[in-house]
This record gives C-alpha cells, structure tokens and sequence, in this order.
C-alpha cells in the first residue's frame, strides 16, 4: 500500500543512500556508482556531512552505526567516546556544580568519529583513505551553501563567540560577521587537518590498511590529540556560566578503541529489530514495540486517537526503563534479558489504561526497585507515591506530582542536543543530529547516526576547525545511578541507529536525528510499513508525534510530564480526544517533528530509499 508521500519512495538496483544532507546523499551515492561498496559510501558521506551540518555534527563527534555485510551476522560499532579518565564525581562537585555543564571543554569526552570512520573502513570498506576524504576536503576547502539553521545557530552562538571563545569566532564569523544562509562557507581550518591527516597516512607506507591505521595514530596519537590537550587545559566559559579547564587528555584518546558488538535484537512485527546496546537508548524502541505488539492495533487508523495515545503511553513505560536501567554495561549491571523479555513485556502492557498516565514508572525487573537521580525525584515530589487520585501499579514505583513547571502553561523547556543559552537573554539554539542510511546492489547495509562537536558545543580547537563533544552532561553526578560519571566510561547517549531484517537478512536501515524524539519518531514509522503496509515515504511523510513525559537527556535535566508534541495536520478532533484523555498538548506546524530516512532491500532485490521533506535538507538518492 503506498500511501499519499511528498516525493517518490525511489527504487533502483544499483545502490540507494539516504541522509539529513543532499551533498551526503549525493557523495555516497557517487561512491556507489563508481564501485564502492555500502561501507565506503558511508564513510565519505558521513565525513561530508561533519562539513556541511557543523550545527548537527563535527568531525570531533561520536558516530554510532549498525550495519550488516551481505551473508554476515549484523554488527553495531560503538563510536561513542569515553569519559576522561579524570572524570571523577568529585572532580565536578568540588567546583560546586550539580550537573555537569552541557557546553564548554568540561563536558568533553574522546571524540569518537573518525576512529570509527577509519575502522568501518579497514573492516569492511574497499576503498582507499583518498578516496573517501577528498569530498569532505573538497567541500571545507572550496565551500558549501550554508544550510538556513546553521546559519541562524552561528548567529544565535557570535556573542559567545566573540565574548568567551575566540577560536570559534575565527571560523564561525569570518570577516567579523555572521555568514548568510545559502552563502558559500568554507572552513579552511578543518580542510587543513584533513588534508594532514591525509598526508601522514600516505606518508606512512602505500597499503589501504597501514593508510587508515596511520591516519587513525595521527588523529589520535599524533598533532590532533596534542592540540586537543593543550586546548582543554585552559579555562574557558561554559553553560555553567562560569570558567573551567577540562578534564579530557591525550592519553584519554590514545588509549580509546572503537568498540565492535553484537547488536541487541528483538523478534516483533515479523522481523529481527536490531539496536546498539543500552549505551544508547535503542533498546527502549525494541521495549516499546514489545509492548505494541501484544495490542490489537490492526484495525487502528495510523493517526487516530488511539493509536497516538498508545504509543505514546507506551513510549513512557520505555523511556522510565531507560531513565532507570540503562547505561554503559561495562560499569553497570543492566538487566536487558529481562527487559526485553515477553514476560516483562505483558507486565508492562497491562500498565496502559484509557487515561494519560501522570507519573514516571520504572519496572522493577527481577524484582529489582528501579532508582531514579535525586534531582529528578526532588522535584517530582515523594517517589513512594503517586499523585493524589492516580492508581499505583503493585510493584511498580511510580514518580509523580508537578515537573518544575506550569502544568497547565503548555511550554516546556527546548529538548535538544544540546540545550544551551547562548547570552543572558536570547533562549537556547537547539542543536541536533544526523543520520545516514546507506544499501548497496550487494545486500551491505548500514545505518549511522553522527551527531556531537556541535559548533555550539564547545570551543573550536585551535588550528582544527572542530570542536568537541559534550556527551558527559548526559552522566549524572550522584553516584549509584546506572549512569553516574566515573572514568572512561560512555555516556548513555540517545543516539539511535536502527537495522531491520527479514529472516536473518537486511532488509531496511533507518534512523532520524532528534534526540530523545529519535526513537519514538521510529516507532510510528515502523508501525505504519511493518505492519500497516505503508510504503516508506508514505510511513515517513505521516503526522508525527512525541511525548516529553521522560527525563531530558540533556542540560537543563527536566521533565515534562503529560506532554505530548504533535502535528496539526492529525486533525481536531484526535487533538480534542487527545486533551480529553488527559495529555497536555503542544500542536506543532503541519510538517515540525521527525527527520527519517530509511534505505534497503525489496524481497525481490529491488532497492529502495525515502527521506523525509521535513527541514528541506534530507534526500535520498539511489538508481
């Protein structure tokens, strides 16, 4: 059933990319069409796009990725960079912070990108590292139109710049003024380092593989990670608004591997739903799909009232597990067996009523009590019981009461990544992420997320022309937490890649920048074609909706409980059901929410590709 789309859902035979970017878009498909496989398609577009959303990304950014060669088991690359081994709790609280900063050099762990980038390519890519740097070179060199939301974020960002971080206004502001948008921007620093890097790898030998390696050293071993250590040792302004050095050292990235993991799978829908580890916070889509698919949807409009507040309560019960159990596996013991389990599933299904559910509720798997931050619970009132008039699951903890706001003021606080105020009086750019998907005519799929090194983030380093990533804000200093700080650990982050398979083989990639949205933005999606029938453009082009009812993964850590963010396009009448029914409502422009892109394999062979309208940039291309 194909559905009313905006564009085409594209089919061809030779290979299909689809991205946040066209040039991404385009520059894979190039390396498609010249022979290259899934692999070094995306490793080119995935450089492009550090260049052309520096608002979204940055070459200094983590870059999870899930992905399968043809006749091969799936495979997740963990390019989530560490904590400095320094990050210690107190390191933080003796400058009497409660959070860690969202901005600035002291939120910053090793830069994952390009070590993952490299192994991708060692691993699985055919090309050369030439190959795949000279478009990302070619485009930080020659220019590029500058995207409208860059733009608008570089100018949001030029007090700062100009106030506290000098580096960054050397790239950001050239001439002392804002770039327009659509004006050719280059960035002459960040083509510079990787035209180096480039000359060190082919300067150590003519092998692909001791190419890449060099290059990997340099970056991490070498000028890249000298300078990042000379840069976070002085103290610069953060979002705390005061001055501090980092933490982040070059031993940090000299001892960082890119991780290689099995995925985490799901059987649901008729298909094998494959996520990164809880790490991220993949596993609460294949929680929530659990719990949908025990439900009698099928004969659910896609956009009725009953199908948004389904998912939408639903989505809940997931996010209040990831809040509560998920982090890095290495430092925490998650209990992902049973959270994924059709038991846990059936338990939490029955938790779903008529009514919007006003608390946060945790399961207690195995028994176990889930725990949530003080900071969270102090502001939700007492966590050993529920609002007055609300039903208390047995067993279950339930965190309910006012969220730090007017609950009746529909407002809530910018969720993005990251939040960050810019000057004391203009509210906080909101920063985001990218995605890629990429299917080759040799059944290799992959799907990435690069996000962090935001321009926004963080100081440029000098004479790199990036900056690095911020994901350590999204640890919590209390100690005891699935996710509390500690040394070189990886922060649980929000990044979502996603992998679909039909008996064992890739069938579909997929994925859409947005933060704690990134999920629930796929869940819609994956309900409409996997089981609705929608052909993917149509399944991406339909209204679009989140709730807020979770804890903000980024600095300010809030929450907004009952929210619900959805389009208008669903209709007054789902709106009004929808307020009835007791979700505080914030109506958004008909085309506001969700960024997907998905790419694959048709049962026939045929390959496939769609990306959504929304924002104006994305594209997938393919023949």
């Amino acid at each position: 059933m194909p559905g009313v789309t905006t564009r085409p859902e594209l089919l061809g035979s030779l290979g299909m990319v689809a991205s946040s970017h066209w040039l991404a878009s385009a520059t894979g498909m190039g390396v498609l069409e010249r022979g290259g496989n899934a692999f070094d398609a995306a490793v080119a577009a995935g450089l492009v796009l550090h260049v052309v959303e520096p608002h979204l990304n940055g070459l200094g950014g983590d870059v999870p990725l899930i992905g399968c060669r043809a006749g091969d088991e799936p495979f997740v690359l963990c390019g989530q960079g560490t904590s400095p081994a320094a990050a210690t709790p107190d390191a933080f609280t003796d400058l009497g912070l409660d959070v860690v900063p969202g901005a600035g050099v002291l939120a910053a762990v090793v830069p994952g990108a390009f070590g993952t980038w490299m192994d991708l390519l060692a691993r699985y890519g055919s090309w050369t590292l030439r190959d795949v740097l000279e478009p990302a070179i070619g485009y930080a060199a020659g220019g590029h139109a500058l995207l409208p939301a860059a733009s608008a974020t570089i100018g949001r960002m030029s007090g700062t710049f100009t106030r506290h971080w000098p580096t960054s206004a050397r790239v950001w502001l050239p001439a002392g003024r804002v770039p327009a948008p659509g004006e050719r921007f280059a960035n002459l620093d960040l083509a510079a380092t990787l035209e180096r890097l480039l000359h060190e790898a082919e300067a150590a030998g003519s092998a692909r593989e001791v190419q890449i390696e060099a290059a990997r050293r340099a970056f991490y071993e070498g000028f890249v990670a000298e300078r990042i250590d000379a840069s976070v040792r002085i103290a610069t302004w953060d979002s705390s608004g005061s001055e501090h050095a980092g933490l982040l050292t070059a031993d940090d990235l000299a001892t960082w591997r890119v991780r290689e993991e099995a995925p985490v799978t799901v059987d649901v829908l008729g298909r094998t739903i494959a996520k990164t580890g809880p790490w991220g916070q993949g596993p609460a889509l294949l929680q929530q799909l659990l719990v949908l698919a025990g439900m009698d949807l099928d004969d659910t409009e896609p956009t009725s009232a009953e199908l948004v507040h389904t998912v939408v309560e639903s989505a809940k019960l997931a996010l209040a597990d990831r809040d509560a159990w998920y982090g890095d596996p290495d430092h925490t013991d998650v209990p992902l067996a049973t959270l994924l389990s059709t038991a846990y599933a059936d338990e939490r299904r029955r938790l779903i009523g008529h009514e919007a559910s006003a608390e946060l509720r945790p399961g207690s798997p195995d028994g176990r009590a889930p725990r949530l931050p003080r900071l969270i619970t102090d502001a939700l009132g007492d966590p050993r019981t529920a609002p007055s008039g609300t039903p208390t699951a047995t067993g279950e903890p339930t965190f309910g009461g006012p969220a730090g706001r007017d609950p009746g003021s529909g407002t809530s606080t910018a969720r993005g990544e990251p939040t960050f105020a810019a000057d004391d009086t203009a509210a906080p750019p909101r920063g985001d992420t990218c995605h890629l998907d990429v299917a080759d005519r040799w059944g290799n799929v992959v799907a990435v997320t690069p996000s962090g090194g935001w321009l926004q983030s963080s100081p440029v380093v000098p004479g790199l022309g990036f900056a690095l990533p911020t994901r350590a804000q999204m640890f919590w200093l209390e100690q005891g937490l699935p996710a509390s700080i500690g040394p070189r650990r990886r922060p649980r982050t929000t990044l979502s890649p996603t992998l679909v398979l039909r008996d064992g083989v890739p069938e579909l990639a997929c994925g859409t920048p947005g933060g704690d949205m990134q999920d629930q933005w796929q869940v819609p999606f994956l309900l409409r074609h996997l089981r609705g029938g929608l052909g993917l453009q149509a399944a991406i082009d339909a209204p679009m909706w989140h709730t807020t009812h979770h804890v903000a993964s980024f600095e300010p850590r809030t929450v907004d409980l009952l929210g619900v963010h959805i389009e208008e396009r669903v209709g007054p009448e789902v709106l009004a059901e929808l307020r009835r029914r007791g979700h505080r409502l914030t109506v958004t422009g008909p085309w506001s929410l969700g960024r997907l892109s998905a790419a694959g394999t048709r049962p026939d062979g045929l390959l496939r590709g769609a990306a959504t309208s929304r924002g104006a940039q994305a594209y997938a291309v393919g023949r």
